[in-house]
């Protein structure tokens, strides 16, 4: 009660209760905290209770704590945390254990525990080996603020935090116990993280400014910030772009995609596959955040020649994979700004400057054009229907989407021109893992979401429809249903003479389910959108329903062909206009 009331007075707000009786102990204290406005959800399965936990930390920009049992349960933590840790979002993960007296001796679900999370996480607590029952008050009070100060602490990027309690028998308390219990008090107090500024954090190089006066590009990537910092990060680069003209190449996930207020490119993944090379880098480029997943624009950025700066929202490691030693400043955009001295703002966009932001603009405009009249409707596999939901969902909206194929068609073929929205996806590892807990966790925090996922993704996290019956929010899964992972289909992979490899048992691997009935299953309902024309109707039907679930069915092979028939062809299409 202790732990949990210190943890609750510094912030935290969410906590995943997983099933088991070593962590009894909590499991009654959430239970009378609840009552004080802890916000308790429950769930069977540990992995898709942390990557619940996840997507929850990721919208609400502030810790969620897990707890488990002890023995394989913590274990079921781990690909979450590996996600939390590349992601830089904020997660406690708190597993109960048995005492030191019974490690290394054979008793019952007694394992190395303590260890299973060491390599992901920023900190590891651990309680009293005799149990945490032997700790006084103080200690223990100090051990959970270790803990949830760790998740978002100053000099290094949010992430994981393992905190381990070892508990000896009795485990559980009775009734009257219960009753009589002292809550200690819980009034909030938001010590948590402090909700600092990447501006807190001090650059790790220090680096000359860009040159305003010359021309650049601005590569924005995955926004991997707190949602808090949000706007002082779009403030800032709205007036880097009105003092310096350079372009805003916007991956798909930087959320900038749709302010009306920037002058953005959203093509440059098929822009940049023009044979004559016209858009060479300019002098100077300057990265927001991890790369896009790209990889023309990424063999772009490695060209030789730019200057380079890095900037991350308060993430002092490495994201420069290209290898390109340029200077790395953690303090956020914003930060970095306001640290630049006032004259450098006075002044207006070089010449050279608006004639490269003119330059991409015009092949930019050419390419979108080209693209409304090739994917009409929602019509054209799954491409066309990146680019069609965009225009379909509703203004802010949130949107989630899996990784593999979903993501890289929302890059390469999603409407720019579309409402803006906050975008998720998670590529700190890049995992499948959780996509749909993921997403129950975001539609918990902001109320309403719709999920973008393949077949695959959508099957290896079938336990988070469970979450439906506690959801607190509106969940909508569009699957595009393409018989296994559409991905493969996009590497070169398959043979010649194809007898030669068994391509779909080896890498797509189908699967005989029946998503809707595997819905139906657990109370969701679900329909089948028969075509690009049918997609706006049945999308109206969902977006009203608590949790439901649209089945697209695609073909992958196809929409292999067709993306690149799309791309072979968009290479020329500004050229022609």
């Amino acid at each position: 009660m202790v732990l949990l009331a210190a943890l609750m007075r510094g912030g935290l707000t969410d906590l995943v209760l997983c099933p088991g009786s070593r962590s009894g102990a909590l499991a009654e204290a959430a239970g009378v905290l609840e009552t004080r406005g802890l916000v308790l959800r429950t769930a069977v399965d540990e992995r898709s209770a942390a990557f619940f936990a996840l997507g929850l930390a990721r919208a609400r920009g502030r810790a969620v704590a897990v707890v488990t049992t002890s023995g394989t349960a913590v274990a079921n933590l781990l690909p979450a945390a590996v996600e939390a840790d590349y992601g830089a979002i904020p997660l406690l993960l708190i597993s109960a254990d048995r005492p030191d007296r019974l490690k290394g001796c054979g008793a019952n679900q007694t394992v190395n525990q303590e260890c299973f999370l060491a390599a992901s996480v920023r900190w590891r607590g651990q309680a009293d080996g005799a149990g945490l029952g032997e700790m006084g008050e103080e200690e223990i009070v100090q051990l959970a603020c270790r803990a949830l100060a760790a998740t978002q602490a100053p000099g290094q990027a949010p992430g994981p935090v393992h905190l381990n309690l070892p508990f000896d028998e009795p485990l559980h308390a009775d009734g009257p116990a219960l009753l009589a219990v002292a809550v200690p008090q819980v009034g909030v107090s938001m010590v948590q993280g402090s909700f600092l500024s990447p501006a807190a954090i001090p650059s790790l190089n220090s680096s000359p400014m860009p040159d305003l006066d010359q021309a650049g590009v601005v590569v924005a990537g995955p926004w991997r910030g707190l949602p808090q910092h949000r706007e002082a990060h779009v403030a800032a680069l709205v007036r880097l772009q009105r003092r310096t003209g350079w372009p805003v190449l916007a991956d798909g996930l930087s959320g900038l995609r749709g302010l009306p207020q920037l002058q953005m490119v959203a093509g440059y993944d098929l822009l940049l596959d023009h044979p004559d090379g016209a858009l060479q880098p300019p002098p100077q480029v300057l990265r927001l955040g991890p790369l896009p997943a790209s990889r023309r624009l990424q063999r772009w950025l490695a060209h030789p020649g730019p200057r380079q700066w890095l900037v991350s929202e308060g993430d002092p490691r490495c994201l420069d994979p290209l290898g390109s030693a340029c200077p790395s400043i953690p303090s956020g955009l914003a930060g970095w700004l306001a640290s630049w001295p006032e004259r450098c703002w006075e002044g207006q966009p070089s010449q050279a400057a608006l004639e490269l932001a003119a330059a991409w603009s015009q092949r930019e405009g050419a390419l979108q054009g080209w693209l409304d009249h090739s994917l009409p409707g929602g019509d054209g596999g799954e491409p066309g229907l990146a680019r069609a939901l965009g225009r379909l969902l509703p203004a802010d909206l949130p949107l989630v989407i899996a990784n593999s194929s979903p993501v890289r068609d929302w890059e390469s073929f999603g409407d720019p021109a579309a409402p803006g929205r906050p975008v998720f996806a998670f590529r700190g590892a890049s995992g499948i893992d959780g996509t749909l807990s993921i997403a129950c966790g975001v539609a918990a925090a902001l109320g309403q979401a719709v999920l973008l996922t393949g077949d695959l993704a959508l099957l290896h996290d079938s336990h988070g429809w469970l979450w439906q019956g506690q959801l607190g929010g509106r969940l909508t899964v569009i699957l595009l249903n393409n018989g296994g992972g559409g991905i493969f289909e996009q590497l070169p992979i398959r043979t010649t003479p194809e007898q030669a490899l068994d391509f779909d048992r080896l890498f797509a691997m189908p699967q005989p389910v029946d998503h809707l009935a595997l819905a139906a299953a657990h109370g969701v309902p679900g329909r089948r959108v028969e075509g690009g024309a049918d997609l706006a109707s049945q999308l109206s039907w969902a977006l009203e329903q608590p949790m439901a679930l649209l089945e697209v069915v695609t073909d992958r092979r196809a929409d292999a062909a067709r993306r690149q028939e799309l791309r072979r062809m968009a290479s020329s299409s500004w050229s022609q206009s």
